[in-house]
């Protein structure tokens, strides 16, 4: 039970980058308060990669061993709920969370990630994060040289096209309707024998979250073993944006280098703030954002 409602720290979102920030600020002795309401954005992934001494772990088993560190240091409190809204006050921020609780704080960071926008083709969502993938360097090895698709069109599909013929040659670009592809790009993708298909998808076929073949409107079928998407994606929590804090032209949160936001005394970091979404990324600018949060907190201390 939280019996204290001020703190010097307030993370929205408890996962790897929320969670590297409290540990940073744990460490400097900083009374913190992390909310989170148990929703990763990778919670169906059943592996993590690309992250040294945890490079093919089960992500929730990262994450818990996490927790149970940064728990270690008894002034960071955790709040398992959900925050629904910040204002600010002449002394910090208030922060309202769904359960009615109120807590205030001198700096917020938010760690809060984004929410996926997925097609609504049916077996997509059973097959994301499993066999429907992002990101190559993350899940790339383990699908090395297999039958792939890549769900795209334009520059983005060429460019993403390139990309994945790194890791296999058994390559096909679903335009999923018409394609939008330069002259110039088809018949570079042509000549490194990468096919395009403009069918229309109708759905990805799948034994529990695996995909076998992707079936198109015109009843065409096409065997995959694994897909490579990159979804649009809406900010997963809204209250930065209530507060003023400014999104850049992809959606991201803008931060400058130092992880601050616009707002004095709002920084953010982890998947809201960058396109390169992985483990080792969101765990880097969360310590980096936890280190600077302190630096100011003694900076302040000294005028």
């Amino acid at each position: 039970m939280i019996q204290q409602k001020h703190f010097e720290v307030i993370i929205v979102g408890g996962s790897y980058s929320g969670l590297s920030a409290a540990m940073s600020l744990g460490r400097s002795l900083r009374q913190v308060l992390v909310i989170d309401s148990g929703l990763p954005c990778n919670r169906q992934t059943p592996h993590s990669h690309n992250f040294i001494t945890q490079d093919g772990e089960k992500p929730k088993v990262i994450s818990a061993k996490a927790k149970l560190q940064v728990e270690f240091y008894d002034t960071v409190q955790f709040y398992n709920g959900l925050a629904i809204s910040a204002i600010k006050t002449e002394n910090g921020f208030e922060i309202k969370t769904e359960s009615g609780k109120v807590f205030t704080s001198g700096k917020i960071l938010f760690a809060t990630g984004v929410k996926d926008l997925l097609p609504e083709i049916s077996g997509f969502a059973d097959c994301w994060g499993i066999s429907i993938l992002h990101c190559p360097y993350c899940h790339g090895y383990e699908v090395k040289k297999e039958k792939t698709a890549i769900i795209a069109n334009g520059e983005m599909g060429f460019e993403y096209a390139k990309l994945i013929s790194n890791w296999t040659k058994d390559l096909r670009l679903l335009t999923n309707g018409k394609s939008t592809l330069t002259l110039e790009q088809t018949q570079i993708l042509l000549k490194h024998k990468i096919e395009i298909i403009e069918d229309e998808i109708e759905s990805a076929e799948h034994e529990n979250g695996n995909v076998q073949q992707i079936i198109f409107k015109n009843k065409e079928k096409v065997e995959v073993k694994a897909i490579y998407f990159r979804p649009p994606f809406e900010q997963h929590c809204p209250i930065p944006e209530t507060l003023g804090c400014e999104v850049n032209e992809q959606g991201l949160l803008q931060v400058d280098p130092m992880q601050k936001t616009n707002i004095v005394g709002v920084y953010a970091s982890g998947d809201c703030t960058t396109q390169m979404r992985s483990v080792a990324i969101a765990v880097s600018t969360g310590s980096f954002a936890g280190a600077v949060i302190n630096k100011e907190l003694i900076d302040e201390d000294f005028n």
